[in-house]
């Protein structure tokens, strides 16, 4: 291409960006104090950086595509989903509109409320299962297990601890957490990036499928319209039940910071119980919008597990948890325990 071409080019770029560079870099947002973690429904403010000193007629601010009003330079972060947002200024100004935008955090507004558990009923569990999924269909109570050439699927009776049914994973899997609905078993592995579907009246295997942008399988639940996923981030995706393709997700935090240990998942009216990884805890989160609003304090049950030869404190942890409709408790156990407890939790 010849200079004088290549020149004129490079001018009407230059032109086209007013005084250089893109338009977003014409202006900033600037929030007060210069911070960027806030809390939900905190008042912060807020104004824009002008660097050229352009005529600016209107401003719109967003997150999620959800518009929120400025009043006194100040905006309220009345956000729904918490965890790591973007914020967005529409700007228009002299020479037409520009998105601009600043990553912010948003966190819970309340600290979390402690709740206790007082045991019910004690069953007897099976010791060599590596517990990483467990829930009930009617009466009957259903476990997905870990560990590669230890890793299965199997229904059994809670009273007795026996088995109806069990499916063994290839050994080749590390089994994870499962869920239940629409008559179908779902069940996830750990780093393999596959999922397994069964029939649930025929207990068969009759499909796989694959994570999508979750590069790990921890916990499933589900609320009867999708499907929730933990990946051993601060992540819980929503999943199509039907496609299986992760159509979102929530981000869990508390009133101080943003939490990436949620294990075994289970629904109970609008909230995920998670197991808290490598914790005697299980978190209370709100499936809207992230936040952990309680968490149950399990210090003391391990104690009352028969720990054998092979125990080891960092394997043999609690995990699993199962909510019962009809006794409205939970069953809780852990991982190669002797023991499946039956417990009713409340507020300290």
């Amino acid at each position: 291409m010849p200079k004088l071409l290549v020149s004129l080019f490079a001018s009407i770029l230059f032109m086209a960006c007013g005084d250089g560079g893109s338009k977003a870099d014409l202006f900033k947002i600037d929030l007060e104090g210069g911070k960027d973690i806030f809390q939900k429904n905190q008042s912060v403010g807020i104004s824009i950086i002008n660097k050229k000193e352009k005529d600016i007629s209107k401003v719109v601010y967003s997150i999620d595509g959800n518009e929120l009003p400025i009043s006194g330079n100040k905006i309220t972060l009345n956000t729904t989903l918490l965890g790591n947002r973007t914020l967005t200024a529409n700007v228009t100004y002299e020479d037409g509109t520009v998105d601009i935008s600043r990553d912010i955090k948003i966190l819970a507004e309340k600290v979390p409320e402690v709740y206790s558990y007082e045991i019910i009923n004690t069953f007897p569990h099976d010791t060599g299962a590596y517990t990483q999924g467990l829930e009930f269909h009617n009466d009957t109570l259903y476990e997905g297990t870990g560990k590669k050439g230890r890793s299965f699927l199997r229904k059994f009776d809670f009273n007795t601890g026996k088995d109806f049914a069990r499916i063994d994973l290839d050994k080749s899997f590390f089994g994870e957490g499962i869920t239940i609905m629409n008559d179908k078993i779902y069940q996830l592995t750990w780093q393999a990036k596959t999922g397994f579907i069964y029939d649930l009246n025929k207990f068969e295997r009759i499909d796989s499928f694959q994570y999508g942008e979750s590069n790990q399988g921890w916990g499933l639940c589900n609320d009867g319209e999708k499907i929730y996923k933990s990946d051993g981030t601060e992540k819980i995706w929503f999943l199509n039940p039907n496609t299986l393709v992760e159509e979102g997700h929530i981000e869990i935090v508390t009133n101080k910071s943003i939490f990436n240990k949620a294990n075994e998942l289970e629904f109970v009216d609008g909230k995920i119980y998670a197991n808290v990884y490598q914790r005697p805890s299980v978190m209370i989160i709100d499936a809207e919008s992230g936040a952990i609003e309680g968490v149950i304090n399990f210090s003391g049950l391990d104690k009352k597990v028969t720990k054998g030869d092979n125990w080891n404190p960092t394997d043999n942890v609690l995990n699993g948890i199962a909510f019962h409709p009809t006794r409205k408790t939970f069953f809780v156990t852990g991982k190669d325990w002797d023991k499946l407890f039956e417990v009713t939790i409340s507020k300290k």
